[in-house]
């Protein structure tokens, strides 16, 4: 009990620290706070009292501390502000938008693992021959390309040379919504923006499976498994495998930051309409509410992750809960 109190509190604190940076950044930014929320030009043809009539609505005119405190309240209650770009509150931009975020990441997630445990696991395993160094070579040299530039040759590749997949979107324009064919164009749209994302993500995962599995096979009771004539299928997945998934589950879910990042990139090369697509109206128009209600997202996704990957290891592995 007294590890899991130590561990909220961690994380408690981590995430308050983060927000309050989250805060202090955009009013570090150079010039007044109305240049943030009204262009150049509306800014020089209202009065002062227009001014400051604007500034009194966003509530920019209180001293700062009370700007921290209605930022932080807002938060936990889901008042982001007013996004100046959109007309409409932060909270039901990001609610709009995060499924299709949701779903990529989630999508990417379940490739990515999936394939780069299986491939880590086999070249692993077979570790010195031409397996290890084809698939080792091969998904290092993916993993190192950068992801919008991947996408954009997926785009070349899939929807421009040969027309199998639609370039951009996340559903069809016209379609019914719940229909089959809704749901078929859904997924079309979503293979070239969650490959794009997997093939990235999964070069760590892969690194970070041989990595484990090697680690594991090098271990006595490998060996001593092995001097009792053991068959290799039992020695891999009952002994190897089963150990090498523990240090793989912690760094699959600290890499779910990672991947957040990633998605959002990706989401702008694809003109997905998710969390990434808001970053971009936020940066063009300076909305400071919108990019800070992205920013509390991407970092609080980032902590719950970790938090999580700490919360249930204990339960994975039984030898750390000596203690706790």
């Amino acid at each position: 009990m007294l590890y899991y109190i130590r561990l909220f509190l961690q994380y408690a604190i981590t995430l308050l620290a983060a927000l309050t940076i989250n805060f202090i950044l955009p009013r570090l930014a150079p010039g007044e706070p109305i240049n943030a929320i009204l262009p150049e030009d509306a800014i020089e043809s209202m009065s002062e009292n227009q001014l400051q009539r604007v500034l009194a609505d966003y509530g920019l005119d209180l001293p700062i501390f009370e700007q921290y405190w209605n930022y932080i309240t807002g938060i936990f209650s889901g008042d982001f502000g007013i996004s100046v770009a959109l007309g409409q509150p932060v909270w039901d931009s990001l609610i709009e938008r995060l499924p299709w975020t949701l779903l990529l990441m989630g999508t990417a997630l379940l490739i990515s693992t999936i394939i780069g445990v299986s491939l880590g696991v086999i070249s692993a395993w077979k570790r010195g021959n031409i397996a290890d160094a084809s698939i080792t070579g091969i998904v290092l040299f993916i993993g190192s390309l950068p992801p919008f530039w991947l996408a954009m040759m997926l785009i070349v590749l899939f929807a421009t040379n040969l027309g199998w997949l639609p370039a951009f979107g996340a559903y069809p324009i016209g379609v019914a919504t719940g229909s089959m064919e809704w749901y078929t164009e859904v997924g079309k749209r979503l293979l070239m923006p969650a490959g794009a994302l997997a093939l990235v993500h999964g070069a760590t995962v892969l690194l970070i499976a041989r990595s484990s599995m090697l680690m594991s096979l090098d271990q006595d009771y490998i060996m001593f498994a092995r001097a009792k004539g053991l068959p290799q299928r039992q020695i891999f997945f009952k002994h190897a495998f089963r150990n090498a998934l523990l240090p793989l589950y912690t760094n699959v879910m600290m890499g779910i930051g990672g991947l957040i990042g990633g998605a959002l990139v990706i989401e702008t090369v694809f003109a997905y309409p998710g969390l990434g697509s808001l970053i971009v109206t936020g940066v063009s128009s300076r909305d400071y509410n919108l990019l800070q209600g992205i920013f509390v997202f991407a970092t609080v996704s980032v902590i719950a992750a970790n938090f999580l990957a700490d919360l249930f290891y204990p339960l994975i592995d039984p030898r750390t809960r000596k203690g706790n």
